[in-house]
């Protein structure tokens, strides 16, 4: 199933987007490069399979199916396959839904995002500064598809900031993604978060620590 919702993956900081090894990616922009890219898409569509074979195969019928870019299209932990894309909302919804189509028993997770939160950028590329830090929260998942989906429905829930989003970068396919705020605001989001994910049974774990010790704080951010 696709969701289209109103992003995603993790490029190493400030290194151009690199999701789990130095090599295999279509990508040669810079991280400054691909954001600013980024921010002027319509829309951003992903996604995760399960082989390498499933996943070129997928980006080139993306790009063959409707006017998009790759953005991104390269293995990731543990041996899964990523391909990220960018377009027009109806182009790229076209394109991911013809690999979903295709591909049905080897797609893991597939997005197309249209009107991501601001914050989503930032917090992939490890860019976030974050200057007041409340209470912290955490939530997890089993794939890299809906810790974005969790993600954006978090940061539009309540005031918070999005420290850090993860995506399956040496975590066996796992991704997290950290946030703060008020107590409140935090427990709303990290809630709405839940509701994001559990739905397809990709949620792991999350929690709310309303006062963390400065020096975990130290070792964070």
């Amino acid at each position: 199933m696709t969701y289209v919702i109103c992003p995603f993956f993790y490029p190493a900081k400030n290194t151009g987007l690199q999701l789990c090894g130095e090599k295999g990616s279509f990508s040669s922009l810079s991280g400054d490069e691909n954001s600013r890219l980024l921010l002027m898409s319509k829309a951003i569509g992903m996604v995760e399979l399960q082989t390498v074979s499933a996943g070129i195969q997928s980006a080139d019928m993306m790009l063959k199916t409707a006017d998009v870019e790759v953005i991104e299209s390269q293995p990731v932990c543990p041996g899964k396959y990523i391909v990220i894309i960018s377009g027009d909302l109806s182009a790229v919804k076209a394109s991911v839904d013809s690999v979903v189509s295709r591909f049905d028993s080897k797609v893991m997770g597939s997005f197309v995002l249209g009107n991501p939160h601001e914050a989503i950028f930032p917090a992939l590329y490890g860019a976030t500064k974050v200057e007041d830090v409340k209470a912290l929260g955490v939530l997890e998942t089993f794939n890299a598809a809906d810790i974005i989906m969790a993600a954006d429905a978090a940061a539009k829930t309540s005031l918070v900031d999005l420290i850090e989003l993860r995506v399956a970068r040496g975590m066996c396919g796992k991704s997290y993604m950290l946030i703060t705020g008020d107590v409140a605001a935090v427990s709303a989001a990290i809630e709405r978060a839940q509701q994001e994910v559990s739905k397809d049974g990709m949620l792991l774990d999350s929690s709310v620590i309303p006062n963390p010790d400065k020096r975990l704080w130290e070792s964070i951010l």
